[in-house]
């Protein structure tokens, strides 16, 4: 069963793999957590925040090409409900290199700002708290 003391996971392909890592480090504020090689032909980094239970990896398996995001609608989201926070987020994004578009789902527009990355998988960040 999942539940409390589960670590998540995001797992993306990519294409531009030291370039998407750089730009999430940078953009994002994540640090590497780790990095593989010529693991049965694939390389990857896992980006995150030192003992925080979610990451997020990037690979790229030699000799394949992946594209672009099959779709505007492939989100992470972050709530963010200090709004220095939310502008200081923004502003980092866009610094270095996430575009600013408009959300596919209008939703995302009304407390939030969504970016896209070089592979055209986007980012909402939203200014408010999570709350169930």
């Amino acid at each position: 069963m999942i539940g409390k003391g589960t670590t998540f996971r995001v797992a993306r392909a990519t294409d531009n793999l030291d370039s998407i890592a750089e730009m999430y480090q940078k953009g994002l504020g994540f640090s590497v957590l780790a990095k593989f090689a010529g693991h049965a032909g694939f390389d990857g980094v896992i980006l995150g925040h030192p003992g925080e239970v979610y990451h997020i990896e990037f690979t790229h398996h030699r000799g394949t090409t992946v594209g672009r995001a099959p779709t505007q609608d492939n989100l992470l989201v972050f709530y963010l409900d200090e709004v220095d926070q939310w502008r200081k987020a923004c502003s980092q994004a866009e610094a270095v290199g996430f575009i600013k578009v408009q959300s596919y789902n209008p939703y995302w527009d009304l407390l939030g700002a969504t970016y896209e990355d070089i592979d055209g998988y986007r980012i909402v960040f939203q200014r408010e708290a999570w709350a169930v």
